[in-house]
């Protein structure tokens, strides 16, 4: 009769922990990148997707809107209906510094098919929105430094560049968009004619 042990020699625990780990090594700086990748574009597909409703909700309700980046807080954005004109913005609510327009309890969401009345503006503001918290945004128009984008009914698209109502047009060379997160960086472009191209 022979004596049988069950179980694994030390032998086989450290040939399979060996294995084991050589298979984490290769395997996990992939997998960190992917998720870094993927947090990255889904930030950048959601201000992409703000800067289309923005667009579209412009031209289809006839009112100006703008679009206002890191509002009141780093990586915050909410489109939000221009109050007044572009050429007499309302100076108690739409001043491009006034982060209250990005709060939803002061100035709720509502929803399509909500007060729609001309006298109870602002009715189109979107919800507020957050890219994830590792990303960080900003945007600029040749050298300068923009925190809202503004688009009107006929589709074009201004930006405060020169602190005077109206706002100027942006023209071919846009407003550049920079998402970075851990060194990597995603851009989206918007120009005078309200084209938005989000780098893939």
């Amino acid at each position: 009769m022979r004596n049988s042990d069950a179980g694994f020699s030390l032998v086989d625990v450290i040939g399979a922990l060996t294995v084991t780990t050589t298979v984490m090594v290769i395997a996990v700086p992939p997998m960190l990148n992917m998720v870094d990748q993927y947090r990255l574009g889904n930030s950048t597909r959601l201000v992409e997707r703000e800067l289309q409703f923005a667009k579209l909700k412009a031209v289809s309700s006839d009112s100006p809107m703008r679009l206002r980046l890191n509002c009141p807080v780093a990586g915050q954005l909410r489109a939000v209906e221009l109050v007044g004109t572009p050429s007499v913005p309302d100076p108690l609510q739409d001043p491009d510094s006034y982060t209250d327009r990005c709060n939803d309890t002061i100035y709720p969401y509502r929803p399509t098919g909500a007060d729609q009345s001309r006298l109870t503006k602002p009715n189109n503001d979107g919800p507020t929105r957050f890219v994830d918290s590792s990303v960080t945004m900003s945007a600029v128009s040749g050298t300068t430094n923009v925190q809202t984008v503004e688009f009107w009914a006929d589709g074009s698209v201004h930006a405060n560049l020169n602190n005077t109502n109206p706002w100027t047009n942006i023209g071919g060379a846009g407003v550049t968009i920079t998402l970075t997160r851990k060194g990597v960086t995603k851009t989206i472009t918007v120009n005078g004619l309200g084209k938005i191209l989000a780098q893939r």
